[in-house]
């Protein structure tokens, strides 16, 4: 029985901690994604629509990577491509998009404000 104990706690603290690595690795990842002076990294929310059925086929989970561009009046091709560059960093990250996939997200989407979102995967 002493054996069981230990295996539990080492089993409960990688449970613990999977989430909390899997969440700085994606802090780490998103800091890095602009210069300073171009956009600032906020961070991230999980959201699921609990009014969704669980059997559907219908994106229920998903995860909103928020930014805030140092400009409010951006045009419309430098919000497209800021878009394009979040996306394409989280996309080329394969092992985050797999921990992303195993812990249930359907969904990534990148928010410059408080108003609007845009779906990367």
């Amino acid at each position: 029985m002493t054996t069981k104990k230990p295996f539990r706690l080492a089993a409960a603290a990688l449970l613990l901690s999977t989430p909390l690595a899997h969440g700085e690795n994606l802090d780490v990842l998103m800091s890095q994604v602009f210069p300073e002076a171009q956009a600032t990294y906020i961070g991230y929310e999980s959201v699921e629509r609990q009014d969704i059925p669980a059997n559907t086929a219908i994106d229920r989970k998903y995860l909103i990577v928020d930014f805030r561009l140092a400009s409010n009046q951006v045009a419309s091709a430098q919000l497209q491509a800021s878009v394009h560059k979040v996306c394409m960093t989280l996309l080329k990250d394969r092992d985050l998009v797999q921990q992303l996939s195993d812990s249930g997200y359907d969904m990534v989407s990148v928010a410059f404000d408080r108003r609007s979102q845009f779906d990367c995967l």
